[in-house]
C-alpha cells in the first residue's frame, strides 16, 4: 500500500503535488507526485512499502491546505463488468477489517456521471463486504474508501476515520438558505464546520457577539452572522440586502474595508474581498496582532502561478509576526469546497486561561 490518492479541486493538482512533496521531503519519506491537469486528483507514489502509511500517520488531514480527501492503497484496480464485487474482494484480501464504507468519485463531469452508478452499486457491495467479514459498523476502525475513476476502475484505499475528510469526497451537503442574498454565504458556513468543532459553536458563535464583515455587500457572509444573532458592522461601499438591514442587527458603513478600524474589540472579523493575497495577509496580521478581533475567517484570492508557495509564504509570515509579538494564535488554512480560486484562513487568538 505505497500509493496515496488525494482529491482536489480541478485545476489545483499542481498545488497538491507541491504540498505533498514538501511534507514528504520534510518527513524523509521518499516518493514522487503525479497528476493530469483538471483530473481533480493526485497520486503520491512512495518508494518505501510503508511510505503512504507513514505519511498519513505523521500528517493531520485537516491541516493540509489543498487536498479534499485522501486514502492509501495499491493504485487503481481493474473491475470487470461481469464481477466487480469479486475483484474488489480479491483486492481486499490483504486489508484489515474496516469500520465504515464510502464510495467516492472525482469532482469532474465524468465523476458526476458515475455518482448514479455508485448509489446503485453501494447496497450489494456493502452486503458482500459484511458477508466476507471485511466490513463492520465500528467508528474506531479504518474507513474503506473506494474511489471510482470509471465503472471499470477504482482506487481501493483506507484512511483513519478521524484523520480524513468530514464528508465523502470532502464535499459538505449544505443547503443554500433562500433568505441569504448570495451563494457566497455557504463559504462562511463551510468554514465554521471545518475550523470550529460543532460542540464549540454555542460558545464561539454566540448571540450578541460583535462581528465585522469587510467587503460585505450584498451580505452573504453578514447573513450567517445575523443568523447566529450577532451584531454586525457591514463594511462596503456597495449596497446591503434590505432584509438584513431590517433585522436591526446590522450597521452599514460605506468605507474601504482595508482602511476600517473598529471602535471596540470585535469577537469576529470576516473578509471576502477580491484583492492581492499579500495585502490581505498584512490586514490579517494587523487585526489579530493588534487585538482588534478574537477570531477571523478570511479568504486569500489566488489568481497567480505558484499558488501553494504564495500561501505558504503568507502563513509563515503570520506565524513569525505573532511569535515576535509573543502571541499564541491558532492558524488554519484550507481550500474549501465552496472556494474557487482562493483558500480560506481561520485565525484565533488564544488568551491566558483559554483553551
Amino acid at each position: 500500500m505505497n500509493t496515496l490518492l488525494l482529491h482536489c479541486r480541478p485545476g489545483f493538482e499542481n498545488e497538491v503535488c507541491a504540498e505533498l512533496s514538501e511534507h514528504a521531503a520534510r518527513l524523509d519519506i521518499p516518493g514522487y507526485a503525479r497528476a493530469k491537469p483538471a483530473s481533480a486528483y493526485v497520486e503520491f507514489i512512495c518508494m518505501d512499502a510503508d511510505g503512504a502509511d507513514r505519511l498519513m500517520r505523521q500528517l493531520r488531514f485537516p491541516e493540509l491546505i489543498f487536498p479534499r480527501q485522501w486514502a492509501r492503497g495499491n493504485g487503481f484496480t481493474a473491475l470487470p463488468e461481469t464481477d466487480r464485487i469479486g475483484a474488489i474482494l480479491e483486492a481486499l484480501a490483504g486489508f484489515a477489517q474496516c469500520g465504515s464504507l464510502w464510495l467516492e468519485v472525482f469532482d469532474t463531469n465524468d465523476g458526476k456521471e458515475l455518482s448514479t452508478f455508485c448509489r446503485k452499486f453501494e447496497k450489494p457491495l456493502r452486503a458482500a463486504l459484511v458477508k466476507a467479514g471485511k466490513l463492520v459498523e465500528d467508528p474506531s476502525l479504518p474507513r474503506l474508501l473506494l474511489t471510482f475513476r470509471s465503472g471499470r476502475e477504482a482506487f481501493i484505499g483506507i484512511a483513519e476515520a478521524r484523520n480524513c475528510a468530514m464528508w465523502p469526497m470532502g464535499i459538505p451537503r449544505l443547503k443554500f438558505p433562500r433568505e441569504a442574498p448570495s451563494r457566497s454565504t455557504l463559504k462562511l458556513e463551510e468554514a465554521w464546520h471545518h475550523f470550529i468543532p460543532r460542540a464549540d459553536w454555542d460558545r464561539r458563535l454566540a448571540p450578541d457577539m460583535l462581528a465585522v464583515d469587510l467587503g460585505a455587500s450584498p451580505g452573504g457572509w453578514t447573513w450567517q452572522l445575523v443568523n447566529r444573532e450577532m451584531r454586525v458592522v457591514a463594511v462596503d461601499n456597495g449596497p446591503m440586502a434590505e432584509n438584513l438591514m431590517y433585522s436591526g442587527l446590522v450597521e452599514h458603513q460605506r468605507v474601504d474595508g482595508y482602511a476600517f478600524r473598529p471602535r471596540q474589540r470585535m469577537d469576529w472579523m470576516v473578509c471576502d474581498i477580491v484583492e492581492k493575497p499579500a495585502r490581505t495577509g498584512a490586514m490579517i496580521e494587523t487585526w489579530i496582532g493588534e487585538g482588534l478581533c478574537r477570531e477571523a475567517i478570511v479568504n486569500l484570492k489566488l489568481p497567480m502561478k505558484q499558488r501553494y508557495a504564495e500561501v505558504r509564504r503568507i502563513l509563515d509570515r503570520l506565524e513569525e509576526s505573532f511569535r515576535e509579538r509573543g502571541l499564541k494564535v491558532q492558524i488554519g488554512c484550507k481550500q474549501l469546497y465552496h472556494d474557487r480560486e482562493e483558500v480560506t484562513c481561520h485565525l484565533r487568538r488564544i488568551e491566558k486561561g483559554e483553551r
